[in-house]
């Protein structure tokens, strides 16, 4: 996988609906090679995200607490920090 996959269990506060979509997204793009789906791929592209999100929600909910959170913040987060948004 990804070495910039960040880790969203364990957040405080947990892991936002955008930040989860935005790791679905990351996976999805790493997986399929592709960046920006062109209008043949973009609705096998998108469904694929929105399972990725529902899934990794899912999982998140269920895992066990963690004793101390991530090492490093997502990258939403951190551009929230700095004042910027994400494109």
């Amino acid at each position: 996988m990804c070495r910039n996959t960040t880790e969203l269990r364990g957040l405080e506060p947990p892991a936002s609906v955008e930040e989860v979509e935005a790791a679905a997204r990351q996976y999805i793009r790493k997986v399929s090679g592709i960046r920006h789906p062109n209008p043949a791929t973009t609705e096998a592209f998108e469904a694929a995200v929105a399972e990725v999100a529902e899934v990794t929600h899912r999982l998140l909910v269920h895992c066990p607490t963690r004793r101390q959170p991530p090492k490093v913040d997502p990258p939403l987060r951190r551009l929230a920090a700095q004042g910027r948004t994400a494109v």
